[in-house]
């Protein structure tokens, strides 16, 4: 099943010269950004567990592994400086809304045992 992009060309514009260059350590190169990238938003935005994520964003451990080296790296926070500057633009929009971020009850000091 191929999917339309989540990003338009003009946001992705404004979000690709934010991504990191394969390094020179070698290995192996990196899949194309636009399309892990929208694969770790529609992780995002779901919700689902990463195992979940359609394969045609890519494997979801090579997703995870991403996601989780620009955030130590400090890709992410790049990413949502620039967004923040304009956030309407071209439709990219920055919000989160703290007060539906819940714990579970067991995470919240509930009594165990009934």
């Amino acid at each position: 099943m191929a999917r339309s992009p989540q990003f338009s060309d003009e946001m992705w514009a404004r979000v690709e010269p934010l991504m990191p260059r394969s390094g020179s350590k070698g290995g192996r190169p990196w899949n194309d950004h636009r399309s892990t990238v929208e694969g770790i938003c529609w992780r995002l935005r779901t919700g689902s567990p990463w195992r979940d994520v359609p394969a045609d964003f890519g494997p979801w451990p090579s997703l995870w592994r991403r996601f989780d080296t620009w955030a130590k790296d400090g890709t992410w926070d790049r990413v949502l400086a620039v967004i923040a500057v304009d956030p309407g633009a071209e439709g990219l929009v920055a919000v989160v809304d703290g007060t539906i971020v819940r714990a579970h009850k067991h995470a919240a000091g509930a009594r165990k045992g009934g």
